[in-house]
């Protein structure tokens, strides 16, 4: 005689609560009281409940997975968002089916989202922070229900980001409070909208201030570029501050300033961006913005599941403040 498992309807007896509450929690449905959705996530874990995918696809007509579409890389941010957003679609019962492609092109976006479609699943996310991605996005179709992360703003595309030009302008705030007189920046990849939007901040901050930003040292997030950087940097004895844009970029930098004589933080001040975990335990710990990937993610499926909720889409928007994380290698600017 077959074994059967506990049913909704058992998950919903030991939360107190109607199977449809349970059913909105499980599809993720916004509408449902963090209280209740906690009490129904406890019902579920105490019974093992595991809900049955072929049958809630034929109730609700939609596949209970999630598709993503990421550049296959290990840079901190693009996989820490990745990590985050599996973790969201789960809490709220999806799976996540990732196709990671090589370039983040045209051919390459379309092919790995007729391949998403193809399994039918109930909606898609693009993680797109590259200009080649953004003609790709505009001529998929119209009726498929899409989210862009660190998208390209200027198109009509739905986007939930982190506010790159806010947090950028942060770091070069804090530099300027400490009585730096001007700011320098290692950038990153000029094809990158996260590195045009802290270009854009280091900027906006740097003119508030009444100062003229001085030349630009273009990076490519690498250790490697950010030393070079350091390298040039560390002779110019005007240089007292600067704003990397990544923590990556600001390890080479600290690197090549230790090696040329250059002390950290008394003579010359540095901050990141990214709060990579490592970023705490830097000689210096480094001073650094820290994005806030979770909110990223959640915001994002809520942005695609009102869109498989109601059948509409729009270009829906949504900027995600980053945090400013002060430690050890900012120093009131040396004297003159």
């Amino acid at each position: 005689m077959a074994v059967h498992g506990p049913a909704m309807t058992d998950v919903a007896r030991l939360a107190g609560v109607s199977h449809q509450t349970v059913s909105r929690v499980l599809n993720g449905h916004p509408n449902v009281r963090e209280q209740t959705r906690l009490r129904v996530r406890a019902a579920i874990a105490e019974l093992g409940y595991r809900p049955n995918g072929a049958a809630r696809t034929l109730v609700t007509g939609r596949s209970q997975v999630i598709g993503v579409v990421a550049q296959n890389t290990t840079l901190y941010g693009p996989a820490s968002l990745l990590a985050a957003l599996e973790q969201t679609a789960a809490e709220g019962g999806f799976a996540v089916s990732v196709g990671s492609v090589r370039n983040l092109d045209h051919r390459s976006i379309s092919a790995a989202v007729e391949r998403h479609l193809s399994h039918r699943v109930a909606g898609i996310v693009v993680i797109a922070p590259v200009e080649s991605a953004g003609e790709a996005l505009e001529r998929l179709p119209k009726d498929v229900p899409l989210v862009t992360v660190d998208g390209d703003p200027r198109r009509p595309v739905p986007l939930v980001t982190v506010d790159q030009v806010a947090g950028a302008r942060a770091a070069t705030q804090h530099l300027l409070d400490a009585g730096h007189r001007s700011v320098w920046h290692v950038s990153g990849p000029s094809d990158w909208f996260d590195s045009a939007g802290r270009i854009q901040g280091w900027r906006e901050a740097l003119l508030a201030a009444g100062v003229d930003p001085p030349p630009l040292l273009p990076g490519d997030w690498s250790a490697a570029s950010g030393y070079r950087a350091g390298q040039l940097l560390a002779r110019m004895p005007e240089v007292t501050a600067i704003f990397t844009a990544n923590d990556h970029l600001a390890l080479g930098v600290l690197r090549a300033l230790h090696e040329m004589g250059r002390r950290v933080p008394e003579e010359i001040s540095v901050v990141g961006f990214d709060d990579v975990p490592e970023a705490a335990y830097f000689i210096p710990p480094l001073t650094t913005v820290r994005p806030d990937f979770d909110a990223v993610a959640r915001a994002s499926l809520r942005m695609l599941l009102s869109q498989i909720e109601t059948g509409t889409g729009g270009a829906l928007r949504q900027t995600i403040a980053p945090t400013l994380v002060s430690r050890d290698s900012v120093a009131a600017a040396p004297p003159r």
